[in-house]
């Protein structure tokens, strides 16, 4: 048996293959037959290149996608999981072979309406593209907008007037989760509940699937792009559900940036100039003229605002972003096939320590009784001053 594919009478698709690897090339064929459209769009974000077929008013994600160096994190991420972690390297691999066995497969030249009346043709997925678009869904889940927010406020309004606006923060927005010990329910068995509030998408963002192999059989929602069950599983013994934990680990610099004849510098905290990355890059755009990106990278981290010049109103300023993978190279891919295998609360908590981005709150239980309930992902120590403004 290679992999075995059933439809139940929903449609739900179960999987079982005799290995992890054939079990990822099959979960991989199957998302790109359900939600061959939605890959495609993933792609294009994870790559900055949207606007090549939505068109301008795509253009601004692709401006921050590329100067946010998405798609270069994405490979970085991708080639220190080879090396630390070959396993689950080669589960992604053929994770996205089997995206693209599925979306060109025998006759189905176009897997969904979408592309005919667009006149595209499936793009080719990379063994990286699963990890662009986890980034690219998670980017803006963290920290740096909503400071973005306060920055704009106090500028136009004074420091007084941010709470009064604020986007953050208790009755604004956030998840819910409940998890309840057996002691106080009629079964005697714990009852764990996740409420992760997600934009209304038509496809959603999760794809419900069952996957089985010898190592393992977990049933949960999948995010399509990506392999295995990440957010809310159950593999028999034990299940987890997320919310998102609103964690600030994504921090805003301004920059000062000045213009040489060798390219661009900025000036570091120790007060001298600093040679900073530099290139440029062509954004495509249907029905209009191609678009010139500057890319900046200094030592804080990629300019998505601003530059040498300043603001495109003329503000002089510049801001760069650090977050922990362009830092770290680690999405925390490695927690992935370890929550699969998980057949206890200990073993959830275990595979969790490997997890990055985005920092979720997990709540976890199992047939035993035992009860799990952690924040998950990797936030960096630093002043307080970084979690209000840049």
């Amino acid at each position: 048996m290679s992999a075995e594919t059933y439809r139940d009478a929903w449609g739900i698709p179960h999987l079982r293959a005799d290995t992890p690897h054939e079990l990822a090339r099959a979960q991989g064929r199957v998302t790109a037959r359900d939600r061959a459209w939605q890959l495609e769009v993933e792609r294009h974000r994870a790559q900055g290149t949207s606007a090549s077929f939505l068109g301008p008013e795509a253009l601004s994600w692709d401006r921050l996608a590329r100067r946010a160096r998405l798609a270069d994190t994405a490979r970085r991420c991708f080639a220190a999981l080879e090396r630390k972690d070959p396993e689950t390297a080669a589960w992604v691999r053929a994770y996205a072979d089997g995206v693209n066995e599925g979306l060109t497969g025998t006759g189905r030249p176009n897997p969904a309406p979408e592309f005919a009346r667009t006149g595209l043709a499936p793009g080719r997925w990379d063994p990286w593209t699963p990890l662009g678009v986890w980034l690219a869904t998670h980017i803006l889940f963290a920290g740096f907008p909503a400071k973005l927010w306060r920055e704009h406020i106090a500028t136009h309004l004074g420091p007084e007037a941010v709470a009064l606006f604020a986007a953050d923060g208790p009755g604004t927005a956030g998840s819910n989760g409940w998890l309840v010990s057996g002691e106080r329910t009629t079964t005697g068995h714990a009852l764990i509940a996740g409420d992760p509030h997600r934009f209304i998408e038509d496809p959603g963002v999760y794809q419900q699937i069952h996957l089985s192999c010898p190592e393992f059989d977990v049933v949960g929602l999948a995010v399509p792009g990506v392999p295995g069950v990440a957010h809310f599983g159950h593999t028999g013994t034990v299940a987890w559900a997320i919310t998102n934990a609103m964690a600030d680990y994504q921090d805003l610099y301004r920059e000062r940036l000045r213009r040489t004849g060798a390219g661009v510098e900025a000036l570091g905290p120790d007060g001298t100039w600093h040679r900073a990355a530099r290139h440029t890059e062509t954004i495509h755009v249907a029905g209009e003229d191609t678009v010139e990106v500057e890319i900046i990278e200094t030592d804080r981290g990629p300019v998505i605002a601003g530059g040498p010049e300043g603001l495109d109103d003329g503000t002089p300023a510049a801001l760069s972003l650090r977050y922990p993978p362009r830092v770290t190279a680690d999405l925390g891919f490695g927690a992935l096939l370890p929550l699969l295998r998980a057949r206890r609360v200990a073993d959830v908590d275990r595979a969790l320590d490997a997890w990055a981005e985005p920092v979720n709150v997990v709540q976890a239980a199992d047939t035993e009784g035992g009860l799990l309930h952690r924040v998950a992902g990797r936030v960096p120590v630093r002043p307080a001053a970084n979690g209000l403004r840049p």
